[in-house]
């Protein structure tokens, strides 16, 4: 007869904690990604004498192949001008260059800026390997 009793009820905690943790670990991931990056892809030059500036407003990244990005996309110089005009004067810019990126793409990436009135520019490097 004891197949027919009613057995007590029971709330498995474990697999309630497994789930709460593969959400927690999910909005993690997915709060992580929406980030902005911030970071710079590319091997930047290094230099002995760069000294630690304000954090910048908008950072340009210019690769080898002379492609432009500002907040992860890809952009040319014109739109680069507008962006900037829209910005204001005030605009902090640091230029991130790839080390194999040609002189003339920074100095025009600069022309750019000085077009849309900015005085505030620097160039992104790397301290020097010991």
């Amino acid at each position: 007869m004891r197949y027919f009793q009613r057995r007590k009820a029971r709330i498995e905690i474990v697999p309630m904690i497994d789930i709460m943790f593969f959400l927690l670990v999910f909005f993690i991931m997915v709060t992580l990604n929406m980030i902005p990056a911030t970071g710079i892809g590319g091997r930047l030059p290094s230099s002995t004498s760069a000294a630690q500036l304000d954090s910048p407003q908008v950072v340009i990244s210019l690769d080898a192949s002379g492609t432009l990005t500002v907040d992860q996309h890809g952009v040319t110089l014109e739109q680069l001008s507008a962006l900037l005009l829209a910005r204001g004067a005030d605009t902090r810019v640091v230029i991130a260059g790839a080390e194999m990126a040609a002189l003339g793409d920074v100095v025009a990436v600069m022309d750019a800026c000085r077009g849309a009135g900015i005085s505030h520019v620097g160039i992104a490097t790397r301290e020097p390997p010991p």
